[in-house]
């Protein structure tokens, strides 16, 4: 028997994943009253039972019974009933977007503001965080990679780090990424945009990689910062992060940052231990600004 809990903040994404899980051939069941909790994990871990993966969503929605959720988990655990803990969380301002383009209230907002309802709700659910056996970040991930992540967990038995990394490329002149983490800056290197031929191209493009890789600073540069990275990622779980943005920019965003996060990126992915994504940000502004 797999017996997952599925919580987090509201708007994370708790039911869509359930949802996921579903077509994935667990049994959900969303928002069960908390006092039914014990009850219904005794009625599931029944031997020989023919549901052999449960999985069950736990929000704020459950108000007060949720205090006594916390003795309940400890209960289980004592008494020999193994469970998981999936907890989906977000920033706080991606999570006050979220609930501004649905138009919905937050369940603790009340009348006052959103960012109100998600800070009492943070402090709430804290302890079912603590407990987690996977702490996802979808503040950017798209729901094709959210499953991919849940897939990774929970179909392919993978080991799961508690670590998403973004890696961005970004134009300096549009500005450095709010919500990046680590930032490098590469325009220290022979810039292609003055090479007629590379100009319009990006660094997605074999010649503007080949160009850019071919200088000796570059390797020296990509070695040196593969090497740091190795060593910054194990120690940001351990410290308990749970998302990373490593943010490269150059001046437009378009050739060297490029090429250089693409790089990283497949070292990243190699590791097979993290979750990792790539976002080209200012890409094609160029191209835009020019149109207008």
């Amino acid at each position: 028997m797999r017996f997952v809990i599925v919580t987090g903040m509201s708007g994370a994404g708790k039911s869509t994943a359930l949802k996921m899980l579903e077509d994935m051939g667990y049994f959900c069941v969303d928002n069960l009253p908390i006092m039914l909790f014990p009850k219904f994990a005794e009625m599931i871990t029944v031997p020989k039972t023919e549901v052999n993966k449960v999985a069950l969503g736990i929000d704020i929605r459950s108000g007060q019974s949720l205090d006594g959720l916390e003795e309940q988990l400890e209960e289980m655990y004592a008494g020999g009933i193994h469970y998981e803990i999936l907890f989906l969380d977000a920033k706080s301002n991606v999570l006050v977007k979220r609930y501004k383009e649905t138009r919905r209230q937050h369940p603790l907002g009340g009348t006052g503001h959103i960012d109100v309802g998600i800070a009492a709700e943070r402090e709430k659910i804290a302890f079912l965080k603590m407990r987690a056996t996977y702490i996802l970040d979808t503040s950017k991930l798209l729901t094709r990679e959210l499953k991919e992540e849940l897939e990774k967990i929970f179909v392919e038995g993978k080991d799961f780090k508690n670590l998403y990394v973004t890696v961005m490329s970004f134009g300096f002149k549009y500005g450095i990424p709010e919500d990046a983490d680590l930032v490098f800056d590469v325009r220290f290197l022979p810039n292609p945009y003055y090479i007629d031929e590379l100009r319009e191209k990006t660094g997605n493009e074999p010649e503007v990689r080949d160009y850019v890789l071919e200088n000796e600073r570059a390797k020296v540069f990509l070695e040196k910062l593969t090497s740091m990275i190795d060593f910054l990622l194990p120690n940001y779980i351990w410290e308990g992060k749970n998302h990373l943005v490593i943010a490269i920019g150059c001046t437009g965003g378009k050739h060297r940052s490029v090429t250089l996060a693409n790089c990283l990126y497949e070292f990243v992915k190699k590791q097979e231990q993290y979750g990792v994504r790539i976002e080209h940000r200012d890409i094609e502004k160029d191209a835009i600004i020019k149109t207008k």
